[in-house]
């Protein structure tokens, strides 16, 4: 596991900075006004709904600890890499975003029998999410 050195070596500062944008990209996204009513109409879902959603933290603290967790194994694959620049780090986020998120979704929305649009929607946010964690975390490396 020597991978797990370069755990010593993450920039902390772009790992915060990576979190924070990964989230602040998934509260615009899912804005009612810009993918959140098409999101909600995909899901059969309305906004009382979402509000009256038991859940509370069970829902949002997993949601952060995965975000986060993505932004340190990112942090540590791109100085394991050597990937020390904006383009590099996010071409290589993105990368791993289409084969695993994107995937991920594509998977599991199917066999879950999801509308086509849910899968677009989510695999959209987590791509445009863990690129532009890459793209601080390498432009920080």
């Amino acid at each position: 596991m020597d991978w797990l050195s370069y755990v010593s070596q993450i920039n902390w500062l772009a790992v915060l900075l990576a979190f924070v944008a990964s989230m602040a990209i998934g509260f615009v996204w899912y804005l009612p006004a810009v993918l959140g009513n098409r999101w909600m109409a995909a899901l059969g879902k309305t906004e009382d709904d979402l509000k009256n959603a038991e859940g509370g933290a069970g829902i949002w603290v997993p949601m952060m600890v995965a975000a986060a967790l993505t932004a340190v194994l990112l942090a540590v694959l791109i100085s394991k890499l050597g990937l020390h620049n904006a383009l590099s780090g996010g071409l290589f986020a993105f990368v791993l975003a289409v084969v695993f998120r994107a995937g991920g979704h594509v998977v599991h929305n199917g066999f879950a029998g999801r509308p086509a649009a849910v899968t677009l929607i989510d695999s959209g946010h987590d791509v445009l999410a863990v690129t532009a964690a890459g793209v601080i975390i390498g432009a920080m490396s």
